[in-house]
């Protein structure tokens, strides 16, 4: 496939919408502002929280003080419905200020994609629960969610 798409490629089905949360949820992993604003289009529109911004440069900024505030950062993706060029995921990420106080934020998004695969549209709502450290249960080195680690849905989430 060219650079020019990132596959999978809408008409999603289950198996490919459940790709594309991964390889999204694997993306904000790496904590990675550059690589990961590579998946939206140029001129992406975003709602994340109180802000909305649009475009790569605002996605890079937006996630480089976003991961400057929430340390050790692990994040969880599962796939909610999906549509032809559209798909919902609920999620939960786990971090800790600069203070050392822990959190999980909970939320739900919704994309829209352009037909060569890059999203076009992301819309985030979302609320942080102070926890323990104790009360971690993303505990994974830096990186990908390794495949046998349990998904939202198999951690009562």
């Amino acid at each position: 496939m060219s650079t020019n798409t990132k596959p999978p490629l809408p008409p999603f089905n289950r198996e490919s919408a459940i790709q594309k949360v991964r390889a999204a949820e694997n993306a904000w992993n790496s904590r990675n502002p550059e690589a990961v604003s590579m998946a939206y289009t140029e001129d992406s529109k975003w709602r994340n929280r109180s802000e909305i911004f649009q475009g790569r440069a605002a996605i890079v900024d937006f996630l480089t003080r976003k991961w400057a505030v929430e340390n050790g950062y692990r994040l969880i993706k599962e796939l909610w419905a999906f549509s032809d060029d559209r798909i919902a995921v609920r999620f939960a990420y786990e971090w800790h200020d600069t203070e050392g106080r822990w959190f999980r934020s909970y939320g739900n998004e919704n994309w829209e994609f352009d037909a060569n695969g890059f999203m076009k549209v992301r819309h985030a709502s979302i609320n942080d629960i102070p926890i323990k450290e104790s009360e971690r249960l993303f505990q994974w080195p830096h990186g990908p969610r390794p495949n046998d680690h349990p998904g939202l849905s198999d951690l009562g989430l």
